[in-house]
């Protein structure tokens, strides 16, 4: 009776397969997996990258809407990693096209200005006539500042194709120039395309970044007191 009363904690008591200390290790399985590693370098970077864009999203609209910053935070992104990668090659440049850049900024701009239009029509008003405009020339500015808010989605996505398409159709030039040409010349144009992409990534990050700046400034002129 002794010999089977203290068995139970014996760790060998199974012939086939010990069980026993499974239970030391289910605690291991219950942790969240953020306790078992560090952050990678690339998470600390996208981290800062997300902290900073915020604040200064934060500051440039001015209100007290919690998270609206995070659109344009995943606007930059979406933008970003399209516009990087463009740059692999036999990789397809979606930005470069104003389908899809035009599928981003008109929506947005539609739903801001409906949004305006519907909850703040008198606030939307006053930004048709600048402040100390003579009456005479109330009524040209008023269809300056509605012509100068149609074109904003189209102007958005035209800046945006139309850089994504220049330094692509560059390097396709060069490229396709050096196949009859001498040893020289092509180390030569190997180290302009080499330039070219360094160039062409921080196109790609600036772009991204002046879309979302611009779509943050224009929905800023949004006023939001009764939220």
């Amino acid at each position: 009776m002794m010999n089977n009363l203290f068995s139970a904690f014996d760790p060998a008591s199974s012939n086939m397969l010990s069980l026993n200390w499974t239970s030391t290790f289910i605690i291991m399985m219950l942790i969240p997996m953020n306790y078992w590693m560090s952050p990678s370098r690339y998470m600390i970077m996208f981290n800062m990258i997300m902290i900073k864009l915020h604040n200064e999203f934060k500051m440039l609209l001015n209100n007290k809407i919690k998270g609206f910053t995070l659109i344009f935070i995943s606007l930059f992104m979406l933008i970003l990693i399209n516009n990087l990668y463009g740059l692999v090659p036999y990789i397809f440049t979606s930005t470069s096209h104003l389908v899809f850049s035009l599928t981003m900024a008109l929506p947005l701009w539609l739903s801001l200005m409906l949004f305006g239009w519907i909850n703040h029509t008198q606030n939307m008003f006053t930004h048709l006539i600048p402040m100390g405009t003579p009456p005479m020339l109330m009524p040209f500015m008023v269809m300056i500042e509605t012509t100068s808010n149609m074109i904003r989605p189209g102007s958005l996505a035209v800046r945006l194709t139309a850089n994504m398409i220049a330094g692509h159709l560059l390097m396709s030039l060069l490229g396709n120039n050096s196949v009859n040409t001498s040893n020289i010349m092509i180390m030569m144009l190997m180290i302009i395309q080499m330039m070219l992409m360094l160039f062409e990534t921080a196109v790609s990050i600036i772009q991204a970044y002046v879309f979302s700046v611009l779509s943050t400034l224009y929905s800023s002129e949004l006023t939001y007191e009764n939220m």
